[in-house]
């Protein structure tokens, strides 16, 4: 070709692709597997822009590449296809988000062909077909059939329980549970007596997924829990609408269970460390005390109503500082607020209460600078002393951390120490080295404990060990290891997700029982229903289903009603939570995946995502993993090996300068050019990206895409002020990539332009591939045109000759490399290699442009060296390395099928070296030696240099010096 054609190639190698399944993967155990997996998408409405494939270009850079290096390789792709954007635009229009997924799903895998991505798309699968949800419905009853031995330190069949209880009572049975549960004590006789009814409902407190009161983010006007990464300043993600803190009944995920594997497991993977960090943050290990203080109970306080404990119950990490406390905090949603709540103060604690309900517990977690707060009227005693403690509420206590109540030590704790300020409160200093109270709140474990009782004198040591031992003696507390990760809300009041394969029987002592379907009718469904919305009685959509009951099979006794199913459905992270282990036997309708594929593809060696998911999907996903392989279902402790978190890509926003007093009726909106406004005040407008060229507005684009910008409210067209050359030069700034700054750039736009390859290999050369980088399609002209420089080393422009084609003239020729051809490859080749298993792929790129550039200036059309340089690009620009591999004779497709190029570091070895030669410290010339050329010949040689000789000016050197590969210095 005369030049290159990107929109004919890559459109011929798409086809090329699907039709001989180039990517097709099977399980084949003569070859070692690499398995590459990208976090796969929610299928959106608006598709994909460029800042998505940036994660996927790179995981397809190594799954070209490790497919040249012989590994049998796995690049799957699906889609998180449940969610509430398509259950939203369900209500809005009353189509069923089955369609709008489906149609989502068409545009989104027509982009990712576009792109050229090497996935093997047999092997798709999406979370909201019954085919794939069948398996995520068996976990879940896989869960639910299990509980955690504390002994085994795994999960067990709930069988291995059942048998303890009838051996043994509750004897040796160290589970995971709630502490009421583990209170719990009966005999193996007591157990036997009970009723098949009551002996099942008291394992529903062991299950590892189960029921409880839970406090969640509820959506009224979505009518749905959301999760925390749903919720931003109070209000739904979604639509904006208010959120509040609502104790719901909830599934609940047993995810504490695994706290401490969660934990341990971090060690042996190879994630940042930055990642690793958050996930520990959000498991939170705390080793301390659990303490009692007793409520004070006195008629005078006009209590409405008796407390159900006679203690609050805290946490501390430092009970050494219990002598410092002044007053105690309780979450506004602790059970124990109502019964302490004194007549006289009612009003304004439900006043604080409702306002607490409208705040997320993440908003609440992160003001650190509000302080706020109100005091219940009671009090309760200091364990240690008797002293009288005042029992306030504040919101930056949660209920879900801990016990819901903090014993507050002002001298100790820099939030704390704010509170006591703001309402007046005691601060008691208790220890020798704390000074400055008023400027500094820093309990340091330094120094020993003064006005302290028992721990008087003592160290930080000796106070712990000796307050704890005091504390259990009387029954008043004990030594604890807490986590602030609670137990994982497995609830949503929506239509599109997962239904539960769970119904109720009446019975026990919440008046219905959970039970599960059997195996044998899963999947379990999504009924029709009439509306996407909770009912008119406050049911989830489910309630709208009409004869929707479960009726197990047979069951005659059972009567011809059937039985109500859970009307909530998963949360969104469930589909996720084992999705890697389907694409490894997406088709078996027998098994989530059967155990010849598990035992081969084991875990993902290489997980390409973002950091967004650290405490979502990323720790769900290693909890489930974790429970599989407990009940040895999957082989491997850990999901992902290698995790990479790509870092966004920016928008470059453009901008359009309105006038100040312009636009109005009757008044000609005026736009000025940047260069022309010289201090006029004008309103920054943003402007679509995609009618701006190097700044350059098309104004005549913009005139009919913003009519409402671009004319009066009365009809007045606009008037633009140009630059002296004719043009509109806008703004610009980088902001985040988003519909309403309109700096979204389609790939689509830039596939039809410049072509995938350009696309893909532009994208790694913007920076390293963790970092966040600004997009700038300005700066795509000069990936462009360098690959259309490396086409130029295969053909040359040339005009028709007869029997030529019209394409151009094929220049390859069979001659030998020389020494400096193969120092040029081999260069590359050992830079790309080393690159690509560093993941640094932006260098890459640069080694290509320079490899191309010295290739070109030694006039290098040499097959010997081509083919190798193609087969090391094919990876990063898969469309051009195709067509010019069969151009070279090899079987069409084979690019991806070939032999990485083997560096030989024998051709990078220099014969010759080119010194500097300094004459009294300054360089006057440069002599080449050989490598081997001794130092006297160099100094002789010198020293008889003509240039050499006219800086010598006759005069005879004091010395000379040879510094070996480095310099000769003569010197006078």
């Amino acid at each position: 070709m005369a030049d290159y054609n990107h929109r004919e190639t890559e459109q011929k190698w798409r086809q090329f692709w699907d039709e001989n399944q180039t990517y097709r993967t099977e399980t084949d155990p003569a070859k070692s597997k690499y398995y590459v997996l990208d976090m796969f998408p929610y299928p959106s409405g608006a598709g994909l822009h460029v800042g998505h494939p940036l994660g996927y270009i790179a995981s397809d850079i190594v799954s070209r590449y490790k497919r040249l290096q012989g590994f049998n390789v796995l690049h799957p792709m699906g889609f998180d296809s449940f969610g509430l954007p398509a259950e939203q635009y369900a209500i809005q229009t009353g189509q069923h988000p089955a369609i709008t997924t489906e149609q989502n799903i068409a545009t989104y895998i027509k982009q990712l062909k576009q792109i050229g991505f090497s996935y093997d798309w047999s092997r798709e699968v999406r979370t909201s077909d019954p085919g794939y949800y069948k398996w995520t419905q068996w976990i879940f009853m896989e869960l639910f059939r299990s509980w955690y031995n504390k002994d085994t330190d795994r999960a067990e069949p709930i069988e291995t329980l059942l048998h303890k209880f009838a051996t043994n009572g509750t004897t040796d049975v160290n589970a995971v549970c709630d502490e009421e549960t583990q209170a719990l004590q009966f005999t193996a006789a007591e157990w036997n007596a009970l009723s098949k009814e009551q002996s099942y409902e008291i394992t529903l407190k062991y299950r590892l997924t189960y029921l409880a009161d839970a406090v969640v983010n509820w959506c009224p006007a979505l009518g749905t829990v959301l999760a925390n990464d749903e919720v931003k300043d109070g209000v739904s993600e979604r639509g904006g609408y208010p959120v509040e803190q609502k104790l719901m009944r909830q599934w609940m995920m047993r995810i504490t269970a695994y706290a401490d594997r969660l934990l341990s497991g971090l060690d042996t993977i190879d994630w940042s460390e930055s990642l690793k960090e958050q996930q520990r943050n959000w498991i939170g290990k705390s080793v301390g005390a659990s303490v009692k203080f007793q409520i004070e109970r006195s008629e005078e306080k006009g209590l409405a109503q008796a407390t159900p404990h006679s203690f609050i119950e805290v946490f501390t990490t430092r009970v050494d500082t219990i002598y410092g406390v002044t007053f105690m905090v309780l979450a506004p949603e602790h059970e124990l607020v109502p019964g302490l709540t004194t007549d006289a103060q009612r009003e304004a604690v439900e006043a604080y209460v409702q306002a607490a309900k409208m705040r997320s517990e993440r908003d609440r977690m992160a003001d650190t600078k509000t302080v706020s707060g109100v005091f219940t009227g009671s009090y309760c005693l200091n364990p240690l002393n008797n002293e009288k403690v005042p029992i306030f509420l504040a919101d930056y206590v949660l209920a879900g951390y801990g016990t819901g109540a903090v014993m507050a030590v002002p001298s100790g704790d820099a939030r704390d120490y704010g509170f006591a300020k703001q309402f007046g409160l005691p601060i008691i200093p208790v220890l020798d080295a704390q000074k400055d109270l008023d400027q500094q709140a820093d309990n340091t474990k330094e120094g020993r404990y003064i006005n302290s009782g028992i721990i008087n004198g003592m160290t930080y040591k000796e106070a712990t060990a000796t307050l704890i031992a005091w504390l259990e003696e009387r029954g008043l507390g004990r030594g604890k290891v807490n986590f602030r990760m609670r137990d994982a809300v497995f609830s949503r009041q929506r239509y599109w997700g997962e239904p539960v394969p769970v119904y109720f029987k009446e019975g026990g002592s919440t008046g219905q029982l959970p039970y599960l379907i059997d195996e044998a009718d899963l999947p379990l469904e999504l009924p029709a229903v009439d509306k996407y919305l909770p009912t008119e009685t406050g049911e989830p959509p489910l309630g709208r289903a009409e004869d929707w009951r479960y009726h197990p099979s047979p069951s005659p006794s059972q009567g011809e009603g059937g039985f109500e199913y859970e009307l909530s459905t998963m949360p969104g992270w469930a589909g996720s939570s084992w999705y890697w282990y389907r694409y490894m036997d997406p088709q078996n309708p027998d098994a989530f995946a059967g155990p010849e594929a598990i035992r081969y593809w084991e875990n993902v060696d290489l997980y390409m995502g973002g950091s967004e998911h650290a405490t979502g999907h990323l720790l769900y996903s290693r909890f489930w993993n974790k429970f599989l392989k407990d009940r040895g279902y999957v082989t491997q402790e850990e999901p992902f090996k290698k995790l990479i978190n790509q870092g966004m890509i920016q928008g470059r926003s453009n901008f359009v300068y309105r006038l100040k007093g312009t636009g109005s009726e009757g008044v000609a909106p005026v736009f000025v050019s940047l260069n022309k406004i010289a201090g006029r005040e004008v309103t920054p407008l943003h402007v679509d990206v995609n009618i701006v060229d190097n700044d350059v507005l098309d104004v005549e684009a913009f005139r009919a895409s913003r009519p409402d910008f671009t004319q009066s409210p009365d009809g007045l067209p606009a008037q633009f002020e140009l630059e002296d050359n004719g043009t509109y030069v806008c703004g610009a700034e980088v902001e985040k990539m988003s519909k309403s700054k309109f700096n979204v750039v389609n790939p689509d736009t830039i596939v039809e332009k410049y072509g995938a390859d350009t696309l893909r290999m532009y994208e790694m050369f913007l920076g390293p591939i963790e970092q966040a980088k600004p997009w700038n399609t300005n700066g795509i002209d000069g990936t462009f045109r360098f690959l259309r420089k490396f086409w130029r080393l295969f053909y040359k422009d040339a005009p028709t000759t007869e029997g030529q084609p019209e394409t151009g003239r094929w220049i390859v020729t069979e001659q030998a490399p020389t020494p400096a051809e193969l120092k040029v490859l081999h260069k590359t080749i050992k830079k790309v290699q080393d690159d690509i298993e560093n993941y640094s792929f932006n260098t890459s790129v640069s080694a290509f442009m320079v490899c191309v550039n010295e290739l070109t200036a030694l006039d290098c059309h040499k097959r010997a060296i081509l083919s190798d340089l193609v087969l090391l690009l094919s990876p990063y620009a898969p469309h051009i390395c195709e067509e010019l591999w069969a151009a070279l004779g090899n079987e069409p497709g084979s690019v991806s099928r070939a032999s990485l190029p083997v560096f030989n570091p024998a051709y990078l070895v220099e014969d010759s070296f080119e010194y500097p030669i300094q004459i009294n410290g300054k360089v006057r010339t440069t002599i080449s030696f050989a490598i081997d050329r001794a130092p006297a010949d160099i100094e002789q040689a010198v020293l008889a240099d003509e240039v050499v000789q006219k800086w010598l000016d006759g005069k005879t050197p004091k010395k000379v010096v040879v510094v070996p590969k480095r310099i000769v210095n003569v010197v006078l």
